[in-house]
């Protein structure tokens, strides 16, 4: 791990440039959709002349030349300045700021839930192949994966809001309730255990059929048959020497991963009316702010990069034949 510095910094760099390369391509994208903010404000305003049309682009700079409106932006993004939201004015970072704690602690319990038991069914399953616990599990992992996380969601709401009333039907906190630390605390925990559970669920099929693979294919190594030879337990053999080389494809599909985690809790939190980048960004695409969305679409980027990083480290921590360089 010596050579940690030296890798983290070449790959920040590499990230500087990966992230050049997609802001270009996602303005260059949104730009060429049709329909902008000012149209959206003349639609709910019921009518507006074309000549008060041309003067809103104008104050806006939308009626400049594309390339133009990406070299600013550029110029921008390069000094950390997100910009102003074209709908409310407000700077984009403070309100991308206020949604980032809410998608961040929905993200974090998601893959700790979805890693933590997609392990735990997998090493089960794999211990008992062929048996009917296996075949139990690998039925659930494929019913989940198969099912649309928007269609849990919206059955969870059904039954354990509506139904049950164990849990609320939306949103991070209970509204107008005076609540002390650890009472919000709680409140908050309540309200996220559903929008976790439905966006966790996809990847906790992932993550069962993938250890179970795994496992089962480095059982079969020479230097597990070898342990097996030298009388170890069968407990001993499975968690000191298959456990930690069966974890290295997991650690790669985190960091695959987080990407579609991102997606995903759009849709989560546009179902239950969690505060978060999801819900912001989907509130961009519908009020054509695409200054907004940028940003969003940005910090999205830059967490998926360093999440990229992070797994690199941590799959040379869980390998040691694999060398930083």
């Amino acid at each position: 791990m010596s050579n940690l510095p030296r890798f983290v910094a070449r790959r920040l760099m590499q990230s500087v440039l990966t992230m050049l390369v997609i802001i270009v391509l996602l303005f260059v994208l949104l730009h060429s959709a049709p329909g902008d903010v000012v149209d959206v404000l003349a639609g709910e305003a019921g009518a507006a002349s074309p000549e008060y049309l041309a003067r809103m682009r104008q104050q806006l700079g939308l009626d400049q030349p594309l390339l133009v409106q990406l070299y600013k932006y550029t110029l921008n993004i390069l000094s950390f300045d997100l910009g102003y939201s074209l709908r409310t004015n407000q700077p984009v970072s403070e309100l991308i700021m206020t949604r980032l704690p809410p998608t961040f602690l929905l993200l974090s319990i998601s893959i700790t839930t979805a890693v933590g038991a997609g392990i735990l069914l997998g090493v089960t399953a794999a211990r008992h192949v062929n048996q009917p616990l296996d075949n139990a599990i690998s039925l659930a992992a494929l019913l989940f994966y198969a099912t649309p996380i928007f269609w849990i969601a919206l059955m969870m709401i059904v039954l354990f809001s509506v139904q049950l009333g164990w849990f609320p039907t939306g949103g991070m906190t209970t509204l107008g309730a005076r609540l002390s630390t650890w009472e919000r605390i709680l409140d908050i925990a309540r309200h996220a255990v559903m929008p976790s559970a439905a966006l966790s669920l996809f990847y906790i099929a992932i993550y069962t059929r993938l250890m179970r693979a795994s496992m089962l294919e480095v059982q079969n190594s020479d230097y597990v048959r070898t342990a097996q030879a030298k009388g170890l337990s069968d407990s001993t053999v499975a968690w000191r020497h298959v456990f930690r080389n069966a974890l290295l494809p997991i650690v790669t599909m985190v960091g695959l991963q987080v990407g579609s985690l991102i997606g995903g809790a759009v849709l989560i939190e546009t179902v239950f009316a969690w505060p978060g980048l999801g819900r912001l960004a989907s509130e961009a695409i519908f009020q054509r702010d695409f200054n907004l969305l940028m940003g969003v679409l940005v910090i999205s980027c830059v967490l998926v990069l360093v999440m990229n990083i992070i797994v690199d480290i941590v799959y040379a921590l869980v390998d040691p034949r694999i060398i930083l360089s």
